[in-house]
């Protein structure tokens, strides 16, 4: 059985007997949503030896990891402290994270930038700021417009290069991945976890619910929800060049190679509407030109919006959440590519039966208190 919610999707009915005469599978972990965060955790089970199926909705990296910006973002003063130890051990393990995907995959996901100029809001000094003279020497045509700027040693990638290769490396290291596959129900099972399509059943001794925006259909935990951005690129002439990342708390631009330059990012209380909106768009640009004028001179190459996860404090959610041995990696709002070889690394742990690597207190499912709902409770 199941219900529509107010967005039109699907919610979960829980503990309910499976249909008669479906197809059955098995695995050790099965998870909810090919995105970068679930791919990634399956290519860290699968090496592991563990048989992983992984059910995603629509189109693998299709979502949120295909709509992002790609800054690994670990040090950006906007993020909450409490994310930090996370985002350190991500960006200790990104070398090898994307050394084993571009072998598994024999795809390359080439670094575009390796700094960034970090802008504080109008009137705010930085501690540590650049002189005046320092930002100059970087970049002469920033307009500080009453900012200060820091200079962050911190790199980052085309997301669409992952969305490339991060499934061919899955599939290489033995994952199942099954696309069109929404989930229907979760329940315990005879195996440990029971988990519903509407075209299968699986039986695996493992859940992990990593289905961004959507997570808290599953989780039926409504402090998980999306926040829209919508963001363009535009391509510069070939005499101008943009060498480092430019971020304020209300923009960025991201350069991806061939004068390309990504600006975003709006953030939007919309439901699951993925709508672009032209005058929101003009107003990134316009925005861009007063940061950094020589965007006044490219062309607009592609416009989209993404439903990035939000939680309610802005900080992620995982680890347990639901009946026994039912998981959730969700709510990485801006940061999904940043800690996404961080959460792939201290869900593997759990599932192991490790001691993870860095304290996931911080992210527990159940911290919102009386707003979250067990997996395991029906649905009204």
């Amino acid at each position: 059985m199941r219900l529509p919610n107010i967005n039109g999707r699907w919610q979960i009915i829980f503990g309910l007997s499976p249909p008669y005469n479906r197809d059955v599978g098995t695995a050790d972990v099965v998870i909810a949503g090919a995105g970068i965060i679930g791919l990634s955790t399956a290519l860290e089970l699968a090496e592991d030896g563990l048989r992983v199926t992984v059910l995603e909705r629509e189109r693998a990296m299709s979502e949120a990891s295909w709509a992002a910006a790609g800054m690994l973002a670990a040090h950006d003063p906007e993020n909450p402290a409490a994310l930090q130890p996370l985002s350190n051990l991500s960006i200790s393990l990104y070398p090898g994270y994307l050394a084993n995907v571009e072998e598994l995959s024999e795809l390359k996901i080439p670094l575009r930038t390796s700094g960034t100029l970090q802008g504080s809001t109008p009137g705010h000094h930085f501690k540590a700021a650049l002189s005046s003279e320092e930002v100059a020497s970087r970049l002469p045509e920033l307009h500080s417009a009453g900012r200060s700027f820091l200079w962050l040693n911190e790199h980052s990638l085309d997301p669409r290069d992952l969305c490339a290769a991060l499934p061919k490396a899955a599939t290489a290291a033995g994952v199942a991945i099954v696309e069109q596959s929404p989930i229907t129900a979760v329940r315990n099972g005879p195996s440990g976890v029971s988990i519903t399509t509407p075209q299968a059943t699986y039986e695996a001794e493992h859940f992990i619910n990593c289905c961004g925006a959507w997570a808290g259909a599953i989780a039926s935990l409504p402090t998980i929800e999306p926040r829209k951005g919508q963001m363009v690129t535009v391509k510069l002439p070939s005499h101008l060049h943009l060498p480092y990342v430019i971020r304020t708390p209300e923009l960025y631009l991201v350069p991806r190679g061939d004068g390309r330059i990504v600006i975003g990012a709006t953030v939007e209380h919309a439901g699951f509407d993925k709508s672009v909106q032209e005058t929101t768009i003009q107003t990134l640009i316009d925005d861009a030109v007063a940061l950094w004028p020589p965007i006044r001179n490219a062309q607009i190459v592609e416009t989209w919006a993404g439903l990035r996860p939000g939680s309610a404090d802005g900080l992620p959610v995982i680890g347990a959440c639901g009946p026994h041995n039912c998981w959730i990696a969700s709510g990485h709002f801006r940061n999904g590519i940043l800690l996404a070889p961080a959460t792939a690394r201290v869900l593997q742990e759990i599932i192991l039966d490790k001691t993870p690597s860095v304290d996931l207190s911080p992210f527990r499912c159940d911290r919102f208190d009386s707003a979250a709902v067990s997996m395991a409770e029906v649905v009204h």
